[in-house]
Parts: structure tokens; sequence; C-alpha cells
């Protein structure tokens, strides 16, 4: 019973995502209501009656209401992003109002990685979220439908989705080989080859499932956010989903045993020799991201002759236009377009490449001139005195030079940019009137209009199917980078779909910490967590089992992670509470780069309606960090939480022991976050 949708200001649906008990239900209550022989409407229009007074209303009332529960318990919330009304709804109280308000801001993001700089301008984000083609709009919704599903099932299923960090395979040699191999020979090679044309590989980077098995960055690459990141996972998640009973091997044994010596790996033969010493840091490839190495339990797998089925060759379709936020030396730049090459290697182990487009430079500009825009249009709507004011407005004189030239840049003369020529010629004529200043409210429209020709360049060049001539890697340089990294990983490919499964387990923590049931530490700093399995399949047994305590811990590490951001949101970072048989601990704390703990300080309580906290639609954290930082200038400040269970049985005293011991054990070998 869920159901989530967008609408515009006029009440027209722009997209719908219902599950089927919840489109059952509708099309019982319409049927019900019909007159016998009559035909049942559209599903969608019957969507639009049904919604249509609550988001008329919404636009309409002073003071509007943000959610609301009907009499049979149906809960809704609304939240509207700019010219788009979101609202979710859920009827069988497997969501609260905080998964819906998560959900709606999460399919926001996706829409923002998906059309960019066009979700700026309402008009035209109506025009790609509702084309007229119905198959084109059939399958824009599929699709859009497919991420939620895939969101929702990974939140529900996946520890990293849960807290929203990324979470890597932890084998310190393996994932060292391969950067050096991402960075040596795969980008290396494509980047020198002609057949690319003229995209560069910015990022490159494996996953075995959700889980990260290594990362490269070019060295003129910016910094991928964990944000953007864990939205392409979700795409990549979507486009080869992950079905772990199937796709994973079942060793016929697992055994670990407590202690932190030396690592050993036992894969099929011939696979290269993995034993690797427990205090060898992992160090990226030069050129890459850091990476951070944790002390692992020993895991002894048998060797067995595990069939895993081929993959065929790349769709030529593969590449997708995607929006990323940059980091150049004159600024930030969000939503700026990117190719994803998402080429998969055998079931539940993918590559995924994201690469520069010749024409990006275009979106750089149209994202500073969007900027003086806004700020000018603020400037003349709050006009002296106000906190616009205060700051200086954009040098229009300056603008309007580096504007002709790039008009005079674009060259074609297709309609889109006759529209650009015409508004602008106007926009100055009023703007530099001669003998008297045209800076008043008067310009206001004028402004706005400048902003929509200005998104409307931008939809021309990265969305439109204009814009979609084959200035992409070949798919023979598709074919060869993924054969060389099938290559590379053939002997690997089994024992790493147990090692994702197994990443970590909680064996080697028994004897130094007793009484210990799990716990999830993440580093906000680099958006990286680490976590012991807890995977309770029907055909997967964890230290807890498949049964009913398995499951029953994974409810209550979910709440756990429901209550603390609670807590957050209120502006308490420690939490400690017994439930039952079980003591729960939560802990968020700061560092300096050197990991001297940092003295405590009130965090920020926030509004009931507020943005979720997270990473992945909304980055709390880094929030969090610029308004520590503002205390401890000149110092780099890193952000560190941890969540642990334990029985309750247990002193407090031991328990809160246990957590100190414990943070400093995981970050011991190196301090270098993940990423």
């Amino acid at each position: 019973m869920k159901c989530l949708l967008i609408a515009s200001e006029s009440a027209e649906i722009l997209f719908h995502w219902t599950d089927p008990e919840y489109q059952r239900n509708i099309q019982e209550r319409y049927g019900t209501a019909q007159e016998e022989g009559e035909e049942l409407p559209a599903f969608e229009d019957v969507l639009s009656t049904l919604f249509a007074p609550i988001i008329i209303s919404s636009s309409t009332m002073e003071d509007s209401y943000t959610s609301f529960t009907t009499d049979d318990n149906h809960i809704y919330v609304l939240h509207q992003f700019d010219e788009c009304l979101y609202i979710a709804v859920n009827g069988d109280g497997e969501e609260k109002e905080d998964d819906l308000r998560r959900k709606m801001h999460v399919m926001k993001k996706m829409v923002e990685v998906m059309f960019g700089m066009v979700t700026l301008s309402g008009n035209l984000l109506r025009k790609e979220l509702r084309p007229q083609d119905t198959e084109q709009r059939t399958r824009l919704w599929k699709y859009l439908q497919g991420l939620i599903e895939t969101y929702s099932h990974l939140r529900d299923n996946d520890q990293s989705f849960l807290v929203e960090a990324v979470e890597r395979l932890i084998h310190p040699t393996l994932c060292e080989q391969c950067i050096e191999f991402l960075e040596r020979r795969l980008v290396q090679q494509l980047n020198s080859s002609v057949e690319r044309a003229g995209e560069e590989v910015l990022h490159a980077f494996i996953l075995v499932h959700t889980k990260l098995l290594a990362f490269y960055s070019s060295r003129n690459a910016s910094i991928l956010t964990p944000s953007d990141l864990l939205a392409i996972i979700i795409m990549a998640q979507n486009l080869y989903p992950s079905n772990v009973d199937l796709d994973d091997p079942s060793p016929e044994e697992v055994e670990s045993t407590s202690g932190s010596g030396p690592e050993s790996f036992y894969t099929p033969e011939p696979s290269p020799s993995s034993r690797d010493s427990s205090s060898s840091a992992e160090q990226p490839a030069r050129g890459g991201t850091p990476m951070f190495e944790f002390v692992d339990p020993d895991i002894q797998m048998a060797e067995d002759s595990l069939h895993t089925l081929e993959v065929g060759p790349p769709d030529p379709s593969t590449p997708r236009r995607i929006f990323l936020e940059v980091s150049h030396k004159d600024g930030l730049y969000p939503m700026m377009p990117h190719s994803m090459y998402c080429l998969p290697l055998w079931p539940g182990i993918t590559l995924v490449m994201l690469t520069k487009i010749p024409t990006s430079a275009v979106a750089v500009s149209v994202y500073k001139y969007l900027e003086d825009f806004d700020k000018l249009e603020k400037h003349l709507r709050e006009g002296p005195g106000s906190s616009a004011a205060a700051r200086s407005p954009p040098n229009m004189h300056d603008v309007r030079s580096k504007m002709d030239k790039f008009i005079k840049a674009l060259g074609p003369s297709e309609l889109q940019f006759a529209q650009l020529q015409s508004v602008w010629t106007e926009f100055k004529k009023r703007a530099f009137a001669r003998g008297k200043s045209g800076f008043t409210r008067d310009l206001i429209p004028w402004c706005k209009k400048m902003k929509t020709q200005l998104c409307g360049i931008y939809r021309h060049c990265f969305l439109s199917d204009l814009a979609d001539v084959p200035q992409r890697l070949s798919l023979s340089l598709q074919e060869r980078a993924q054969a060389m990294v099938q290559e590379k990983l053939i002997d690997w490919k089994d024992f790493l779909l147990v090692k994702s499964k197994r990443n970590i387990t909680m064996v080697s923590y028994l004897e130094d910490f007793p009484g210990l049931i799990h716990f999830i530490c993440v580093d906000r700093s680099g958006g990286q967590m680490i976590a012991p399995s807890l995977s309770i399949t029907e055909h997967t047994t964890s230290e807890l089992g498949k049964g009913p305590v398995a499951h029953y811990i994974k409810n209550k590490v979910w709440g756990l992670v429901r209550t603390t951001r609670h807590c957050l949101q209120k502006g308490y970072s420690t939490v400690t509470l017994r439930d039952g048989d079980f003591y729960f601990c939560y802990f968020l704390w700061f560092e300096n780069e050197t990991g001297y703990r940092l003295d405590s300080v009130d965090i920020p309580v926030l509004a009931d309606d507020s943005p979720p906290i997270g990473m992945l639609a909304y980055d709390y954290y880094k929030r969090l960090l610029r308004y520590y930082s503002k205390k401890h200038k000149g110092e780099t400040v890193k952000c560190y939480e941890l969540l642990t269970v334990h029985l309750g049985v247990i002193p407090t005293e031991i328990i809160l022991q246990h957590c100190r011991q414990l943070a400093t054990k995981l970050w011991e070998p190196s301090r270098n976050p993940l990423l």
C-alpha cells in the first residue's frame, strides 16, 4: 500500500509509482463507484482525480500542511520542491513519516542526477518528466519506478543504504592491485585511444553487489561525493539487480577465528596468493583517492568448483547521461554532465566508468550565468537595505560582455539559440537603457526569462535528441575494457561474491568484546562505513543464524538507526538505551587530522519537516562539519559515528569501555578515509 507521485502546480501528474496493493485498492474503490457496464478510467486518470484536491489545496492554502493521516490509517507526506509537489503515501504501516520524507528527497536527488539543471526550470522539467510521446513517457516512468523500487529494497536490506554510506570490500592487497590496474592499464589505455570520441574517463570503480572493491580517479578529476556515488550505485543496481541467492556461490565451509593476526584467503586455483600482514596499510595508486585498511578476522573458504553464469558484451545503449557535483579551483558546480558506462563482468560484479564529455564547459558557463541572474533577481526583489542588497550584486557590465561572447560562441542558429539571443537582446535594452538605470523591479520577469532560456540551452546540449550524437566510447572500446577487467578478476570472482556476503564477521571481536552482538562505524567525512555482515537470506547463515533471532536483531538495528536520527534532529549526539535483552549505544564525535578527539559542542536542532538526516538526498553531515569547523578554524575536522548492540546483561560501564576501545581498534591501522 505505497504510492509516490510528482505533480505540477496545475495538478498535472508528472510521474507516479504505486505498488500492486495500492493500485488494486484504488481500482477496487473506483470500480464500486462506477455505473454497471461503464468502462473503468485509466489508472493515471483515477490518480489525477483522487489527488487533485490535495494538490490544489496545498498550493492555494497560506499555511500549507506537510503531512496528514486519513481515517483508514493512510499516511500522506507532501513537500514542495520549487514548482513540483511531491506526495508519498503509505497505507500498510511499513513506513513512517520520516521514511516517506526520505523517499521523496531521494527521488528528487535521482531526478537531479538524471536531468541536471533542467530541474531549475519547472516548465522544462515538466516536459522532461512527462514527454508528449506516450511510448517515451512509459519508458521513462518505468525507469524511474525501477529506481524507487531499487532504493527501497536497498534501504530495507543493505546496511550501507541504511546509514547512507559506502561499504568497501576489505582485502588490502587485492584492492591495491585493482586500483593500480584501473590507473595504469584500464584508464590509461581508454584515455589514449582514438575511439573515445573526445570523452575522458575521470572515475572507474568495481562494484561487487553494492560494495566497492576498488576506486580510481584520474588526476584532473573532482572528488566524487558520497551522495553522487550512492546514487550511481542505485542506478547500477537497477540496471543489473543483485540476486544474492542466485548470483553468489555458497562456500562449503566458512570459518572465522578470533585474533588480529595475518589475513589468509583461499580461492579456487589458480588464484594469486593473498596472504597479507594485518599491519600493511592499503594505499591508493598514485593519482587515486586514499584508502583505509581494516584488520579482518581469518576467513577460510573451502575450494569448490563454483560455476558463475557468463554475461554477454555490453549493450550499445549502456552509456547514460548523468549530472554530478564537480569541484573546480574556482568553485563548486552542481549537476555537471557526465556519461556513465555500467559494464557487467559477471552477475553481481560490475565495472562503472564516468567520463567527461567534450562540451562540458558549456554547462560550467550556464551555471555561472544562472547564478548571476538569480543573484540579480533576489537583489531587485528584496530592494535596498535587505540581506540580498548587503551582498554585492553581480557586475552586470562584466556579465554583459561575457554573455555576448558566450552566445556568439554557441554559433548555431537553431530555435533554442535564437530564443536566447532574442531574450538577451531585450534584457540589455531594458537594463542598460541610455541615460538611466534599468535595474529596477521591472527587470525581475526578464531575469526569470533569461534563466529559463539558459536552462533551455543546457537541455538542448545535454538532454535533447539532437545532442545524442555518437560522442561516446566506442562499443569495441567498452568490450575491451570489460574483457580486461574480467581477465584481471577471473580467478577472484567466486571469492569476491562470497566475500561480499561475509565482508567482516563478528567472531574475532567476541574475545575482546564479550557480549557485543553488532556494530556499525561510519566515517562521515569520507562517507564510508564498516559493519559486520548482517545477511539473513534463506540460503545464507551468519553468526546470528537465519531464523527469528537474525530477523529480530536486524529489525532492532534498523529501528536503532531511526531512533538515532530522531535524536540527532533534536540535538543529541549520544544515545544509550536498554530494550529488553539488549543495550544500544550511539555516539557522534569529532576528531582533528591527527586523531585527537575534539571537545563536543551542542549540535543544531532541526525542524520536524527538515530534510532527512543522511548523505544521499541531503548531506546533513557536511553541514554539521561546516558548523563545527567554525569553532576550530585552521584544523581539518573529521566526523565519526558508532552504533553498538550488546547483550543487556553486560554492565553499563563495560559497554561504554567497549565502545571506546572498538572505535580505536577500527580506525587504528590507518586514519585515512576510504575514498
